[in-house]
């Protein structure tokens, strides 16, 4: 991010201007704003900014302007559209800096690359250290923008021993109307500038995701999953809102950690496989839990 940030620079940019789902990306964001003297903007859905109060706190304070999108389902997907309006509309001065691995080229490779840095730490050291393994059998972490996964599947893509796993956002259910689960769903589209799978109607118009996650909350999953999809180089996999909380408060009670929620579908998909002894498996858990701890406290059985 600091390297974006000197790049925005060198290209005489003053201002800053990302979107945000889950808050994170915003956090990050904002701090480089914060450390170079930028403004900074930040486009979050207006869904988005209640359930993730945390993160939207962290951003204000460290001097950014939070703008709620209010359109469509007020969440990720039209925070990314207001965010591309207003870098259209401020080419000279404005530098856009993306979550996902979406949008329009050469952003969805950038943004892969930037977060390998996950994938790199495993392979490079930590993986060994830990197992004295070269390599795990599988790699499993979420998706919605998809750069989580991204960085944690980038340095095992050309290990074919290594089963790449990918778990969407099912919502409220495969036939509820009311899910992220893309790769189940969804058709060939366009969306913000890229081709990808899209969930959308026939006539090609978006059908908007839910997910009890704000960062799995996309209607589509970018071009780098759309082919690891379609090549069959990753399995995709789906938890349900229900399925995901229960995931996460297993996690806090065995381990004493608190996952996001986004992550808690990743912790989900290990009850879905089939395991042998000698498999040894990398989850990826993309962040913190206390910025959903409001939406916890909802479903603490007291």
């Amino acid at each position: 991010m600091l390297l974006v940030g000197a790049g925005a620079e060198r290209l005489g940019k003053k201002r800053i201007i990302a979107e945000t789902g889950a808050g994170q990306h915003g956090v990050a964001t904002a701090t480089v704003c914060a450390l170079k003297g930028m403004e900074c903007i930040v486009y979050m859905g207006e869904k988005d900014m209640e359930r993730q109060a945390p993160n939207v706190a962290r951003m204000k304070m460290l001097g950014a302007t939070v703008i709620p999108a209010t359109s469509g389902s007020k969440t990720l997907k039209d925070a990314t559209n207001e965010a591309i309006r207003d870098w259209i509309n401020n080419p000279g001065d404005t530098h856009y800096i993306i979550g996902g691995v979406v949008g329009p080229h050469p952003y969805p490779d950038m943004v892969a690359r930037f977060q390998s840095v996950i994938s790199e730490e495993m392979k490079s050291w930590q993986f060994f250290e830990k197992t004295g393994n070269n390599l795990p059998t599988h790699v499993i972490a979420c998706v919605g923008g998809g750069s989580n996964a991204a960085g944690a599947f980038y340095h095992f893509l050309n290990e074919p021993s290594v089963q790449l796993i990918a778990v969407e956002a099912a919502g409220e259910g495969m036939s509820s109307g009311k899910t992220a689960a893309t790769t189940q769903l969804g058709t060939p589209g366009i969306l913000h500038g890229s081709k990808n799978l899209l969930m959308q109607t026939e006539d090609g118009q978006v059908v908007e995701p839910h997910s009890i996650s704000a960062g799995l909350d996309y209607p589509g999953i970018g071009p780098l999953h759309a082919y690891l999809f379609e090549s069959g180089r990753a399995t995709f996999l789906s938890a349900t809102d229900d399925e995901a909380l229960a995931a996460a408060f297993e996690l806090a009670k065995l381990e004493g950690i608190i996952p996001a929620l986004e992550s808690a579908h990743t912790l989900h998909a290990l009850t879905m496989m089939k395991w042998v002894q000698e498999d040894i498996v990398i989850i990826c858990l993309s962040g913190r839990g206390d910025k959903d701890l409001s939406t916890y406290m909802k479903h603490i059985s007291l």
